[in-house]
């Protein structure tokens, strides 16, 4: 390698409000869109799909089968982190999520106008299995990609908060989903519904697509991604090439990026968001079961919790990315966790005691202190514990590894435990272990309120 490989110095890139709107809307959109299109996807998996796509065998196999065509979407997510991760490190942030979001988009729309089994017999569910891995490939670093864009692109003192938006994509995606299935519910007939009807949600979804496709087509480069020193021409430089300019330069900031030790970020990372989805698993997914199948309480109880505290996390998210920027993101970790610890027990009295206020208020408290609240912090922090070099790929793999673990093993654990014991308190004994993993690994990680994103290291 000659001596002129190594990156020139690099001026500040420069975005203005205009740019940063963009990248707000563009993260807000893109996350809004995973969310919708998996929710999407399980409702119809939950209410239709049986129907549709295995109507030879019996109703209960037909179920276990839809739901199992919802699973592959995970496994599909890790694999797409690993992948679009790696290529947004080396190649640039704005690249992959032009990719990604197209990807989602256009799987999702595709379901819409799938032929039935009784069209075309067993192709059918094959063809939805095949889109349902790439709806889930392009899925699994969309999040991660807008979080690092939308962080990279943030005026320092105001990450916290402007990263915050990108949370924000959940409850509008989740939302929205859910009221596109409430509505036909409520208005189309079982025929209609299973004739044509449930293909509407998907089709509206390539509305979104095209406007999310427009603007990220016309969004500029993260201007941390323009000033690494390892970039070269718009791409990142192999290892071999930064060890070259390290021997030339041994104490450039490309040989400090190269000697860090490697894994102690993410672990750190791993264990914040792995608390995060645990509880999340906990609240939103088991508990909305259990009210419903043990304590025998209407289902819509649950589920109006759930908005409600979705709708109530529009103030929440934002209100926490605030409070990161003003006292530090540590403070606030040891803030929510130690609430949430502490309301853990009085929370479930309040879910078991028949009175369906004090549930639904219950519901929606934990869910916007232990979930919400939590995940508007996780956002910046992870990405902040993570040098420039590496950032989207470890980011991406951490909330997948952290999430699908959590999210897996938690209900079922919670399921098993409650039936073993006949009690509650097992729920509430998982929600303070979780928020205990989330608290040591605050505890271990170094504050990194205004850490400078161009360097090529992790935080510790």
């Amino acid at each position: 390698m000659t001596n002129n490989a190594e990156a020139p110095p690099k001026g500040v890139a420069e975005r203005t409000t205009r740019d940063l709107a963009k990248a707000a809307i563009s993260g807000w959109l893109g996350t809004a869109m995973e969310f919708m299109d998996f929710q999407l996807y399980s409702l119809a998996a939950a209410i239709v799909f049986n129907k549709i796509f295995f109507p030879d065998v019996s109703p209960a196999i037909g179920l276990i089968a839809a739901m199992a065509t919802y699973g592959v979407g995970y496994v599909a997510r890790l694999a797409g982190a690993i992948v679009f991760g790696r290529m947004g490190d080396r190649i640039g942030r704005k690249k992959v999520l032009f990719i990604t979001i197209t990807m989602m988009g256009a799987s999702t729309t595709l379901i819409g106008v799938l032929p039935t089994y009784a069209a075309i017999g067993i192709l059918a569910p094959i063809l939805l299995v095949a889109l349902r891995l790439i709806q889930g490939f392009g899925a699994g670093a969309e999040i991660a990609g807008a979080t690092t864009m939308l962080v990279e692109y943030a005026p320092t003192p105001r990450r916290g908060l402007v990263a915050s938006l990108v949370c924000l994509g959940t409850n509008s995606g989740t939302l929205a989903a859910s009221a596109l299935w409430a509505l036909l519910l409520g208005v189309l007939s079982d025929e209609q519904l299973l004739s044509w009807g449930w293909r509407l949600p998907f089709l509206l979804s390539f509305v979104l697509m095209i406007f999310a496709v427009w603007l990220r087509r016309n969004l500029k480069e993260s201007p941390v991604f323009e000033e690494r020193p390892d970039i070269v021409d718009g791409v990142a430089l192999s290892r071999d090439e930064l060890e070259a300019v390290a021997q030339e330069k041994p104490e450039s900031v490309l040989e400090a990026g190269l000697r860090q030790r490697k894994g102690t970020a993410f672990l750190v990372a791993l264990g914040l968001r792995f608390g995060q989805a645990g509880n999340s698993g906990l609240v939103q997914t088991f508990l909305v079961g259990y009210i419903a199948t043990t304590l025998m309480v209407d289902r819509s109880i649950a589920t109006d919790a759930i908005v409600y505290g979705s709708l109530l996390g529009f103030a929440t998210i934002p209100v926490v990315g605030w409070l990161g920027d003003r006292f530090g993101r540590r403070p606030i970790y040891f803030a929510l966790t130690a609430l949430t610890m502490v309301f853990a027990f009085p929370m479930l009295l309040m879910v078991t005691s028949g009175n369906n206020a004090g549930l639904l208020l219950a519901m929606v408290i934990g869910l916007n202190i232990g979930v919400l609240g939590l995940f508007a912090l996780e956002s910046v922090t992870m990405a902040e514990l993570f040098g420039s070099r590496t950032r989207f790929t470890q980011l991406a793999l951490a909330k997948e590894i952290g999430g699908i673990a959590a999210t897996a093993v938690g209900p079922l654990l919670a399921a098993t435990f409650t039936a073993m014991t006949g009690s509650w308190w097992p729920i509430a004994a998982m929600l303070i272990v979780y928020s205990l993993i989330t608290l040591i690994s605050a505890a271990l990680a170094p504050e990194t309120r205004g850490r400078d994103l161009v360097r090529l290291e992790d935080a510790l």
